[in-house]
This record gives structure tokens, C-alpha cells and sequence, in this order.
């Protein structure tokens, strides 16, 4: 079963803002809380849906990253690979409001008192589209967009000189501070970006004026890339050390993900490695046999042979021409679905001449129904 989008979970909107998603949570955790829905069995599965999206959307760095790549963020879930495991919150913690109930959420985006924040910048997505003829073969390709990159001033460091960065004496250079916050009657260990370096762990005393202390700068960058043979739609390719680098100097830059998106081809659709295609064909064509030359996506011509007597809904099979398989396995199959083509308008002469063509090669209506069975015969044992 897929996971609901958070937002909807919660009923807001992706612009929300944290009052109106502590209000949102707050009003459904009453309403769903297991404590008053005692003879409801799916109210703790709800309870705890809702739980997990506050606890994502209310972070900032955890919602920032599911609105740029839903569930399927790179490195998994956020909760590592056993899930979500629910907080125990009473009724009474959600019924008094205070907001309180903040700080269960804490434990599980460094609120555990010895964590480090993360130095990495941002990762980044940018998605990229790329014909069937490059999905198949692979090749280079390059994209072009203005991203964020160490200041060429300053060398990313956010100071004019190395002697204008300095260690930030509130945290020690964590970037975080632990406070100790009394909740009901427990004491909660809650940590928390340090107010004295924005949670950076260093003191820019210099600026670099060319960045204004950012430590970066927006620059247009043309980013070359291979694509594989036989490469699925929607494919994330990531780029190491290629994303944001971290607002204000310091730590390494975080990722780049390009999600490869194919286009659609002409008459060609795509499952797995197998390629599908409709081949319509006039009456003759089908009664007598042919043989059809298309250009096909490797760069070769594709020949289909249709036999005498061919009849439309039949499949033909052409071994080897569909996509590259994985592990480099061989290629996929081409599967054509003949089908009859029916002229939008006769002339009067070839109405004449299908006239009197009926008698060899219609059907007589008194044989109907004996044709229908062997109809249901013939398909009935290709089953």
C-alpha cells in the first residue's frame, strides 16, 4: 500500500504555515486519538499516519527535503529502515494545547541530545527529458541552469580572509545547543540550532562583500552527464558533491539528482524492456500477407512479416529488438497487434466491386452461430 501525501494526511495545503499545520495536527490527533476511539481498530493506524507527517512537515530541513522528493527521498525514509514508530502522546498532552507536544517530535531530527548537525549543503533535483532514442542506446547528453556555487571571492569560505572565520563560542562549533525543557513530569532533553550561529557552528567577523557573507553565488553551469543504455523512466542519477554548497561557507556541498524523464515516441509504448506498437492494415494486406520496413528506435530498420491469412487482434513477435535488459541480459521483444484499417469513405465502384466479392469471401448468416463456437474453440485452446 503507498504511503498518503502528507499534506493531505493533514488537510493543508503545501504552503501551510507551522501554526496552521500544529493547528491541523492538533485538531485530528484529538479526533483520531486511540484513547477516544476505544472500539475503533483503525484509529491507532490513523493516530500514528498523522504523527509521522507532523513529525516530518513540522521540521523545516525534513519538510524541505519531502517537498523536493516526496517518499522516495535519496538515503530512504527519515526514520531509517524500521519505519515510523509512533510517539505515546495522551490525550490530556494534545486536549491542553501549549504546544507541548512539540517536543516528543524532536527526539527523532536530533533531539537526542549528543547529535551533530549535518555540515552538507542542500541536495538538488533537476529533472531532465531525453527521446526513446537515447533511452535505448545511452549517450551523452548535458543540461544548463543556474545554481548555487562556492563564491570565486571568497572560496566559499564567507569571509574576505581565513582570519574572518571563527569558531562559534556558544556551541563550540556544533552548530547546536541542548536545553533541558520539563514536559509534564519528565525532563526532556531537547536540541536545537544554536541562536548564536544560526546553527553554521562559525562566527564571520569579515564578510566577504562580493557574497555578502553567503559564502556562495548563483552562476549558470552546464552540467554533462552519460546516460545509460536501456535507462527506465524516471531514473534518478545522482552527482556527488554537485548540489548547494552551505549557506554561509563551511562543510562540503550537498548532491545533485537528475531525474530522467523519456519522452513518449510516436507509436511505440514501453513495458520493462519489451516495446509494443499497433500495425493497422487494409483487408488485403491480411488476407494475402505483407511485409512492412518502419525505422526503428536503435537506428535500424524493423521488418515485420505478416503471414497469409492473417486475422486482426493477432500478435506478432519480433525477438531482440526491444531494449537493453538489465545485467546485460539480451534485449527485450518488439510484440506488433495487427489490426484492419477501415477507410473513412468508399467510392461507388468499390462498393460495386466488394459486391461482388461478398459471395467468396463473406460470411453466410445462416453459419453464424456454428462460426461463433469454433470461434470460442480455437480461443479457448490458445489460452
Amino acid at each position: 500500500m503507498s504511503k498518503r501525501d502528507y499534506y493531505d494526511v493533514l488537510g493543508v495545503s503545501r504552503d501551510s504555515s507551522d501554526a496552521e499545520l500544529k493547528k491541523a495536527f492538533r485538531s485530528l490527533a484529538r479526533k483520531n486519538h486511540p484513547d477516544k476511539n476505544p472500539d475503533d481498530p483503525e484509529a491507532e493506524s490513523r493516530f500514528k499516519e498523522i504523527q509521522e507527517a507532523y513529525a516530518v512537515l513540522s521540521n523545516a530541513e525534513q519538510r524541505r527535503r519531502y517537498d523536493m522528493f516526496g517518499h522516495d527521498a535519496p538515503g530512504g525514509g527519515p526514520f531509517g529502515p524500521g519505519g515510523f514508530e509512533g510517539v505515546n502522546i495522551s490525550f490530556d498532552d494534545i486536549f491542553n494545547g501549549g504546544g507541548g507536544f512539540d517536543s516528543f517530535f524532536s527526539q527523532f531530527f536530533g533531539g537526542g541530545g549528543g547529535s551533530h548537525r549535518s555540515t552538507r549543503g542542500n541536495d538538488i533535483l533537476i529533472r531532465h527529458r531525453i527521446s526513446m532514442e537515447m533511452a535505448m542506446i545511452g549517450g551523452e547528453t548535458e543540461i544548463e541552469a543556474d545554481l548555487l556555487v562556492p563564491c570565486d571571492a571568497c572560496d566559499g569560505r564567507a569571509a574576505a580572509t581565513p582570519d574572518g572565520v571563527k569558531t562559534c563560542s556558544t556551541c563550540s562549533g556544533q552548530g547546536q545547543v541542548a536545553q533541558n525543557r520539563k514536559v509534564g513530569p519528565f525532563i526532556q532533553q531537547v536540541v536545537s540550532d544554536c541562536p548564536n550561529c544560526n546553527g553554521s557552528g562559525r562566527m564571520i567577523t569579515d564578510p566577504c562583500k562580493a557574497c555578502r557573507g553567503e559564502g556562495r553565488e548563483k552562476k549558470n553551469q552546464t552540467i554533462r552527464f552519460s546516460v545509460p543504455a536501456g535507462i527506465s523512466d524516471g531514473t534518478r542519477m545522482r552527482m556527488g558533491e554537485r548540489g548547494e554548497p552551505r549557506r554561509g561557507g563551511g562543510g562540503r556541498p550537498g548532491d545533485l539528482y537528475i531525474q530522467v524523464n523519456i519522452d513518449e515516441h510516436e507509436w511505440y509504448e514501453r513495458d520493462g524492456s519489451d516495446l509494443l506498437m499497433a500495425l493497422p492494415l487494409g483487408y488485403p494486406d491480411l488476407l494475402l500477407g505483407t511485409t512492412v520496413h518502419l525505422p526503428h528506435v536503435d537506428g535500424k530498420e524493423l521488418k515485420i512479416v505478416v503471414g497469409p491469412g492473417s486475422i486482426p487482434g493477432e500478435t506478432i513477435e519480433i525477438k531482440g529488438r526491444g531494449f537493453p535488459q538489465s545485467r546485460g541480459r539480451g534485449r527485450g521483444d518488439v510484440t506488433v497487434l495487427l489490426k484492419l484499417f477501415m477507410p473513412d469513405k468508399f467510392s461507388k465502384k468499390t462498393k460495386q466491386h466488394i459486391e461482388q466479392l461478398k459471395g467468396e469471401i463473406g460470411i453466410n448468416i445462416d453459419e453464424i452461430e456454428d462460426l461463433v463456437k469454433k470461434e470460442a474453440r480455437t480461443r479457448r485452446r490458445t489460452r
